[in-house]
């Protein structure tokens, strides 16, 4: 739905009517809908912020969790991604988005009310927090997939652009908040009570959503093709296209070696170097401002360096200063300002690499092929992240916190070669759809 400026009655027109200019889309500030989706949006991107540092905290804080637990933690976090992560988009489809968004929602908070009690009655454990990572994983997936689709379909294909700058922006800042804000919380209330605080946002976003009046129409359903063939057609597109490729393996890759960080970073910060909670958030929340550097500089570096030879340079670019955080154990520096500086500039070269690998991806493939190709992309580079909470959980059991933090270091710089050992280096610009159809359409 498309809101456009309509004029007044009341007022007499001075245009000739052979002259009239044509309507312009107004701002997606009057879209009632979008605004809702948007604040809906604000309270649930707070959550998972929120979500991502207090059932950490509760694990290390309370429960008093181990290397290997804490890498069993991540990994069920992220292991929807990769159980249900290429069906979610074809299900997503076949269903209302709005009403998907709500279930999520509501999901997601049910999930955190019941940690919320389990904490005030003593009763909590680590295979409770990994059932609860694991159940929070799949609703986000369903979450993410179905706001992704939603946003064209709510306010019309020329709003999409500034639909979807103002969904990151909103992404962006609470990356900066609320980690900031949670830890400010965390020295007044206990991690439970910020669990709980954690589910009203999902609750408020339920709410907002739920006041949306638009209502989708479902395709007809003799127009569905079986599941496994869009899964095939998706997967097939990614896999033929070389350049694609390699960059799907540098992601896949980068993430097996940021799982082990991930595993491992509450429990180094909170525990081995003894910083506290509220530095812990301190530490995310200024680190993310690298974030939007990334996203501030991105377009310009494609132009300075070129699209194609940005891909190699900001992969090797991102494992270089990672290298900080396990030397922030021994350097002759506060350790905060060294964690900030090594996340923050990794956070900084992640965004400007996936800036302009997705631009890449977006341009590379047919419309037709779009949806079921992101839903490929992502399932692969995103189904790592398992492998490496688990690997970072034994790591750091077998060899302690501190090597197996070195590891994820060499480990993101290494998986740089797929793109450092390609042909991105001699090129300028990138291939497009129309090269990939002529690539993957089968000769008459």
């Amino acid at each position: 739905m498309t809101e456009t400026t309509t004029p007044d009655p009341s007022v007499p027109s001075t245009t000739p009517a052979g002259d009239l200019p044509p309507s312009k889309p107004r701002a997606l500030w009057h879209h009632r809908d979008f605004r809702h989706l948007w604040a809906g949006d604000a309270f649930g991107q707070l959550g998972a912020q929120f979500t991502g540092l207090a059932l950490p905290v509760l694990a290390v804080g309370v429960l008093q969790a181990t290397e290997w637990q804490m890498g069993v933690l991540s990994a069920a976090n992220m292991a929807a991604f990769l159980l249900i992560g290429l069906p979610a988009g074809a299900w997503v489809d076949r269903m209302r988005k709005r009403s998907v968004l709500i279930t999520a929602d509501l999901v997601r908070a049910l999930i955190l009310a019941g940690v919320v009690v389990a904490a005030l009655t003593g009763t909590a454990s680590m295979p409770l927090l990994y059932v609860a990572g694991l159940l929070l994983g799949s609703a986000t997936v369903f979450f993410d997939v179905a706001h992704q689709s939603y946003v064209p379909t709510l306010v019309g294909i020329d709003h999409v652009v500034e639909g979807n700058a103002k969904l990151q922006a909103t992404a962006s800042v609470a990356q900066v908040a609320g980690p900031a804000a949670a830890g400010v919380l965390l020295r007044f209330v206990t991690s439970g009570a910020l669990i709980a605080f954690n589910a009203v946002t999902y609750l408020l976003s339920a709410l907002f959503v739920a006041r949306i009046a638009h209502r989708e129409t479902l395709p007809p359903r003799e127009d569905r093709r079986p599941l496994v063939v869009e899964i095939r057609e998706g997967l097939s597109f990614v896999v033929r296209q070389p350049l694609l490729r390699r960059m799907v393996a540098c992601t896949a890759l980068g993430n097996l070696a940021f799982g082990i960080l991930s595993a491992l970073e509450a429990l180094y910060i909170l525990r081995d170097l003894d910083l506290g909670e509220a530095a812990l958030g301190t530490i995310f929340s200024a680190a993310s401002v690298g974030a939007l550097l990334g996203a501030l500089v991105g377009r310009k570096a494609a132009e300075w360096i070129g699209e194609a030879r940005l891909v190699p340079v900001s992969a090797l670019a991102m494992g270089l200063p990672i290298a900080l955080v396990p030397l922030a154990s021994v350097l002759p520096l506060p350790p905060m300002v060294t964690l900030i500086a090594g996340l923050g500039l990794t956070f900084m070269m992640v965004v400007v690499y996936n800036i302009a690998t997705v631009s890449f991806r977006q341009r590379l493939c047919p419309p037709r092929l779009l949806g079921r190709m992101n839903a490929s992309v992502r399932f692969i580079v995103w189904g790592t992240m398992p492998f490496g909470g688990l690997l970072g959980g034994w790591l750091g059991s077998a060899f302690g916190v501190v090597p197996a933090l070195w590891i994820a270091a060499i480990g993101t710089l290494l998986a740089a070669l797929p793109v450092v050992i390609s042909p991105l280096w001699s090129m300028t610009t990138l291939p497009t759809a129309a090269d990939a159809e002529a690539e993957t359409e089968p000769p008459e």
